[in-house]
């Protein structure tokens, strides 16, 4: 494990041959997995599960609630989303799940709204907005995002 001295890590709950780069926080009740790449200027929260092979890339805040398979790619600035009601100072009982299933890759700048399911293998384009789960194997792109192409057998 690699941790630069730039960045605020207080977790123990890191796999080894994991980096995490300069100006980067990661709270206590985070778990990041094992030979992860969390790039600078990261944020990750307590309630954060983080697969093995995970690459987060620069500008990415992860809240309570989500949780990232293994071999996951992050792109920069994507924005995640805990909250569908937010308001300053009201907090919900609890936060709603996300979850990045097992090889799924957001593309730079997207936003993932909270409660989906983006699906194993799955890809979601550069600046989509997601709305709603994405299936397995899908390729989903715009805003709303909308599925455009299957992985699986290359068909639209």
């Amino acid at each position: 494990m690699k941790i630069h001295p730039l960045s605020d890590v207080v977790s123990n709950n890191i796999g080894e041959g994991t980096t995490i780069w300069q100006f980067s926080v990661v709270f206590k009740g985070a778990t990041i997995g094992k030979e992860c790449n969390i790039c600078a200027h990261t944020l990750i929260e307590n309630d954060v599960t983080i697969g093995n092979r995970v690459t987060v890339k620069s500008g990415v805040y992860i809240w309570d609630g989500i949780t990232i398979e293994d071999d996951v790619f992050i792109g920069p600035c994507v924005a995640f989303t805990n909250d569908k009601n937010p308001r300053s100072k009201h907090y919900p009982e609890s936060f709603l799940k996300t979850v990045i299933e097992k090889g799924a890759s957001i593309g730079a700048n997207a936003t993932i709204l909270p409660g989906i399911t983006i699906g194993e293998g799955s890809m979601v384009g550069a600046g989509a907005v997601v709305t709603k789960n994405v299936p397995k194997n899908a390729v989903v792109a715009g805003n709303p995002a909308r599925i455009i192409k299957n992985i699986e057998n290359n068909t639209k």
